[in-house]
């Protein structure tokens, strides 16, 4: 969960680990040429999970896809892709002294694999928040905030979302969360806002410039704040200002989709001339114009504001919108749905056919769950994606994912966070998974029947909070059936025109990927499919 103050990670001393040695026999996909640069670009797939001994600040050309968190990713016109993120970091590395690092940093790659650390997009806090919030606040009848606006520290910068809107026209929508309550003790958490950025080149990171307030927190409880800030479940806020995702549908319209936590998501029209609300919002509180700030598309806990969502992530496929989302606190349990809908507005239905924007509740398909294969330490905290496409019809995920706590005795490990990019896979009938490997460019040579006889290490991805689900062996035999492990006994087939293996009427939807866990790397073959009524999701590569 995101609150309206950053909570900021201790740092620990490096540890020393080993590296992965390249396997000279992986082909790899060439989907672009590598980044070349005039600095230090660590090879993405001999990168070790374990980067502490570069974590901090003066290795950030190596980092590689070290310390993300919440990524953004834009396909640009000059071929990049451009990944922004949230201001957080291993041992604060990217604060720094006097406050001078900057926020929404920048990297950049042509393969996906290979990242060049560019820098940050924004210095200071925007000075139309100060303004802003104060004519809220005397709007209200308050006081100006006590809030030191020359103090970076107390602030969060969040969730940036970046768009390609058309050639030479780049947004970015960000979040500065405020610290302290609205009126001292016994009363709300401070507001936070959703700023604007544009630049037309996103190659040079001094080129964004700020466009100033977009939308703040929303209330339906009028002028009544004096609601204690722990009593999660009657926040005062009804729609969170956080975690902004922009979506241009078919008709040329711009929705953003918003919220956290706090009863759920919006959906809000903008103007695409200017990227701000459609029409005027009035005063953020107040019945009469709740529908100013969005309509209700989503929401985990009708009647209870303590929602443990977050993070909309809102695409259009092939006649879909298709609205990814995190669960749960981030740290550890975090995992990733995913709902549909006609209509970018709703309903939005999951997997079981469940209405979740009018009666809400637990949405199916799981994307993403904390895991770990064999004896490998796995990964946790794995959501808060963005979904993207390289324009030729191949889609990947992006999220952080985070080592679990107290790997080898390293108090701090859980924020170690990782970048890591996955391929989408889309089921005859639409519905996206994400592979379990992540994408390494190896090259997708023919998959043949008799690669797939052995062992295999499989993952149910069901949800178990706080809990990684690990992994089970199963052997598939010559004769097509399962030997031994997880389906002993039931038939299996595969139909290499389609790439899709099927055990006991079941699909398993495979793909050439790179096998992290193995030392060295290799190329293996992996699978993702889901179980008959959507619940759970099914992992697995070839070992």
């Amino acid at each position: 969960m995101k609150t309206n103050s950053m909570v900021w990670i201790s740092f620990l001393a490096a540890m020393a680990f080993a590296g992965c040695k390249e396997d000279d026999n992986i082909e790899y996909e060439n989907p672009g040429s590598k980044v070349q640069t005039d600095v230090t670009v660590t090879d993405g797939q001999n990168m070790a999970d374990d980067y502490t001994p570069i974590a901090d600040w003066g290795n950030r050309f190596r980092w590689n896809l070290a310390n993300v968190h919440d990524p953004s990713v834009v396909r640009a016109d000059d071929g990049y892709y451009y990944m922004y993120q949230t201001d957080a970091s291993y041992g604060n590395a990217h604060a720094g002294e006097g406050q001078s690092r900057g926020h929404f940093y920048c990297r950049r790659s042509k393969d996906l694999i290979n990242w060049e650390f560019m820098g940050p997009t924004l210095h200071g806090v925007p000075t139309w928040v100060k303004s802003k919030l104060n004519k809220i606040r005397k709007d209200m009848g308050l006081a100006p905030s006590s809030i030191d606006f020359h103090n970076q520290t107390q602030f969060g910068f969040w969730a940036p979302c970046v768009r390609r809107i058309r050639r030479d026209l780049y947004r970015m929508y960000y979040v500065v969360t405020l610290p302290g309550t609205i009126n001292g003790a016994g009363t709300w958490s401070e507001r936070c806002f959703i700023g604007l950025m544009e630049t037309s080149n996103p190659a040079d990171i001094d080129t964004w410039t700020d466009k100033g307030y977009v939308i703040t927190n929303y209330s339906d409880r009028g002028l009544d704040f004096k609601v204690n800030a722990t009593d999660y479940a009657r926040c005062y806020f009804k729609y969170n200002a956080i975690d902004p995702s922009l979506l241009i549908n078919e008709k040329g319209e711009h929705w953003l989709i918003y919220g956290s936590w706090h009863s759920g998501f919006a959906a809000l029209q903008l103007n695409p001339a200017t990227g701000k609300p459609l029409h005027a919002l009035g005063n953020p509180w107040g019945t009469e114009n709740e529908t100013a700030y969005g309509k209700l598309i989503y929401t985990r806990k009708f009647g209870d504001r303590w929602q443990a969502s977050e993070a909309p992530e809102v695409v259009w496929h092939e006649g879909y919108y298709y609205l990814f989302m995190a669960y749960d606190e981030l740290s550890v349990a975090y995992n990733t749905r995913v709902v549909r809908s006609r209509n970018i507005d709703g309903p939005y239905y999951d997997i079981t056919g469940r209405d979740v924007t009018n009666r809400g509740g637990d949405a199916y398909p799981i994307l993403t769950h904390p895991y770990r294969f064999g004896s490998d330490h796995g990964w946790v905290g794995i959501s808060h994606c963005t979904v993207f496409n390289d324009g030729k019809g191949n889609w990947y995920y992006a999220s952080q994912q985070r080592f679990p706590e107290n790997y080898k005795g390293n108090a701090g490990s859980n924020a170690l966070m990782v970048g890591g990019v996955r391929a989408i896979v889309w089921t005859p009938d639409g519905w996206p998974l994400v592979l379990p490997e992540r994408y390494a460019g190896i090259a997708q040579k023919t998959i043949t029947e008799s690669e797939l006889l052995g062992d295999w290490q499989h993952i149910n991805l069901v949800y178990n909070y706080k809990r990684q689900d690990a992994s089970v062996s199963m052997t598939l035999a010559a004769n097509h059936t399962v030997k031994s492990g997880w389906k002993t006994g039931k038939a299996w087939r595969f139909d290499a025109s389609k790439n899709v293996l099927t055990i006991d009427n079941e699909q398993f939807y495979l793909r050439r990927e790179l096998d992290w866990e193995a030392n060295p790397r290799k190329a293996t073959i992996v699978y993702v499919g889901l179980s008959s009524n959507g619940k759970a999701t099914y992992w697995g590569k070839k070992v």
